[in-house]
């Protein structure tokens, strides 16, 4: 069975950072936090809704840090750019630390060259930068995973998996629950979202501070 990312309750959000409940969702209308973010969930006290604990801490944190300078609608656009809007040499990427060299390369190598990356091909390559730099996954295993994206098109939703079993590996991309063959096991996962949302932060020039 696949793991699913930390979560935190909108409660315990609201305490820890000292956001009310209007300025949370006040925020959501305006875009600057994704609806795909508010997940409700049951617990002991009926259903709740609960949000990726590092994904929303770390843009509540620079919500705060930018909103007395901009208007929530400018701040909007800021933090959630057009994916098509989005074309950075490669070189760039690497140097701004969005994406890693051995990455790149491998993006380049699987593809073809590109002399510039569109939204989709730097989400690609940040997918398989953290497996990679992790020893996760081979080069080859890396590689598949990126021509399963490729093939999907417009970013996905949901997760990619990579799994092992009896020594085979193969590629997965998956939305919602995901009821895993007992034998596999996940050598990778990455939460495609949470990717998506930090991709278009780390492009922002508001994220290069």
């Amino acid at each position: 069975m696949a793991t699913e990312p930390e979560l935190i309750s909108k409660k315990d959000l609201l305490e820890l950072t000292g956001i009310s409940y209007g300025q949370l969702y006040r925020w959501k209308r305006k875009g600057l936090i994704p609806e795909e973010w508010f997940v409700k969930k049951s617990a002991f006290t009926g259903q709740e809704t609960f949000l990726p604990k590092g994904e929303i801490l770390e843009r509540v944190r620079r919500i705060q840090g930018m909103k007395e300078d901009l208007p929530l609608d400018d701040l909007a656009r800021l933090l959630s750019p057009s994916p098509a809007e989005v074309a950075f040499a490669p070189a760039e990427l690497c140097a701004r630390n969005i994406i890693s060299q051995p990455a790149l390369d491998l993006l380049q190598a699987t593809l073809g060259p590109l002399d510039v990356l569109d939204f989709a091909a730097a989400l690609q390559a940040r997918a398989v930068d953290g497996p990679l730099a992790a020893g996760a996954l081979s080069l080859e295993e890396a590689a598949l995973i990126l021509r399963t994206l490729a093939a999907a098109g417009t970013p996905p939703a949901g997760q990619v998996l990579f799994l092992r079993k009896r020594g085979v590996g193969f590629c997965l991309l998956a939305q919602g629950p995901v009821v895993l063959d007992p034998e596999a096991r996940v050598a990778a996962q990455v939460d495609l979202a949470a990717q998506v949302a930090a991709l278009k932060l780390a492009l922002n020039p508001m994220g290069r501070a």
